[in-house]
């Protein structure tokens, strides 16, 4: 990357930059969705539904590792846009070196910890004896790879925030590539099940990683890894990680949430309800990450133009990037209404678990306009280093929302009330963000 490259997202039309990061962005966290729906696919045609309901119970453990690892990943990407902002090139390329050593450490302690409490960890999610192999199995090879996983996330935010949002979204891409091409392999291939899926997994993300370090390895760019900076700067460290505490905060939270609603879906619904979210999950997750790569999109524009005091243009973004993330969730809104037979069948050819999880797809797609509202809003106070607000964001709709109408609901419509507590806290949690939003945008008119 050349120094130009920081100095477009100040002077280049807003609207022309946001398509230029964020549909690579969106490409990317497209695929990496799609990343995590292959393994279901293949995992229930080729193993069976209880296998499903099986990596459904793995959902809280991943969340959890997900959390360390944007801790330190999204934090980081935050800090080098506003950085090279400020054209403080230096303490830039210290972001990088410390991103990997960070990783090293959490990732390697998060796994072994994990490990060792695997079994009575999965019993507590919701396991029975039906469904526990499978979830062990799958979880002890993607815990033996964590390291890996948390660098390749960690280095393809910061590739990103450099300035190369393409190679971040190729890189994604291969990874897909390679993972959908190596599940049927080991799962019909060699017959290795549930683990051949999660082997798969961990090799395409090492494969991946290796071509991201070859970038950065490029002395000729801005950003690169040098001798020496390869080590833990505690002050960068405790910079990147505030900024990272919202995301991290919101996958720490989502573990537990998903922790009660596996126990709820399977105290009204059996082993199979619990499939049936792990469907669900997979298809919503499909159309939130289209809305996050338009949010990682603007979040280098945003931090860029916010430590340059353009104040103009973070207005112009946060406006353009409200609009996009509407229509994408809307569309899934309709998606789903209309055809939730025809989508959840993808998954699985067994006829009681579609029936759960067509009528949980309708209810949990509701509010999903509105979610598109929220998260663009929470990711535009964390481009901008407001942690607070951000974590006040995050947690409201899994703590003051999520967990009331969890304990709530279901005692009064069993099954079915599992499933609205999901529309319910949306709604609630994205009226507070548009209320916070719109007092923080007082700011910039008294500039």
């Amino acid at each position: 990357m050349s120094g130009k490259i920081p100095a477009e997202l100040g002077t280049q039309k807003v609207g022309k930059l946001l398509r230029q990061y964020a549909v690579p962005a969106i490409i990317a966290m497209t695929a990496s969705s799609l990343y995590n729906m292959i393994d279901s696919i293949f995992i229930g045609q080729g193993v069976g539904p209880y296998a499903i309901s099986g990596l459904a119970l793995t959902f809280p453990l991943m969340n959890l590792a997900a959390a360390f690892g944007t801790l330190v990943g999204v934090g980081a990407s935050t800090l080098l846009s506003v950085l090279l902002g400020q054209k403080n090139y230096e303490v830039a390329r210290r972001v990088l070196g410390n991103v990997v050593i960070l990783n090293m450490i959490i990732g390697s302690l998060f796994a072994i910890l994990t490990l060792i409490f695997l079994n009575p960890i999965l019993y507590f999610f919701g396991a029975s004896e039906q469904t526990i192999e499978y979830a062990r199995d799958y979880m002890v090879v993607i815990l033996s790879g964590n390291i890996i996983t948390h660098i390749y996330f960690g280095l393809n935010s910061l590739l990103r925030s450099a300035g190369h949002p393409k190679q971040a979204m190729v890189a994604t891409i291969l990874t897909v590539l390679l993972n959908a091409i190596l599940d049927p392999l080991f799962i019909f291939g060699l017959g290795w099940g549930i683990q051949g899926a999660a082997i798969a997994t961990v090799l395409a993300q090492c494969i991946s990683l290796a071509w991201i370090v070859r970038r950065f390895m490029n002395r000729s760019e801005l950003i690169h890894f040098e001798k020496g900076k390869f080590r833990l700067d505690w002050q960068i460290a405790k910079k990147s990680m505030s900024i990272g505490l919202a995301p991290f905060l919101m996958n720490f939270v989502s573990c537990f949430i998903v922790i009660f609603l596996n126990q709820s879906l399977k105290e009204y619904g059996g082993d199979l309800a619990i499939g049936a979210y792990g469907i669900v999950n997979r298809v919503a997750f499909l159309f939130l990450m289209v809305c996050m790569g338009l949010t990682q999109g603007m979040q280098p524009i945003a931090g860029y133009n916010y430590g340059a005091k353009r104040y103009d243009r973070v207005k112009e973004v946060l406006r353009k990037t409200l609009g996009y993330a509407v229509m994408i969730m809307s569309i899934g809104f309709l998606s789903c209404e209309l055809f939730p037979r025809q989508v959840v069948s993808i998954f699985t050819s067994d006829q009681e678990l579609i029936a759960n999880a067509a009528v949980g797809l309708r209810v949990v797609m509701f509010a999903f306009p509105l979610v598109g509202i929220q998260v663009v809003i929470s990711n535009f106070f964390q481009s901008l280093g407001y942690a607070g607000r951000a974590i006040f964001l995050s947690l409201s709709r899994q703590l003051l929302f999520l967990l009331p109408a969890l304990i709530l609901l279901p005692r009064i419509f069993e099954i079915r009330g599992v499933w609205m507590c999901l529309p319910v806290s949306d709604s609630i949690s994205s009226i507070v963000a548009i209320i916070l939003l719109l007092r923080f945008l007082k700011h910039f008119k008294a500039e």
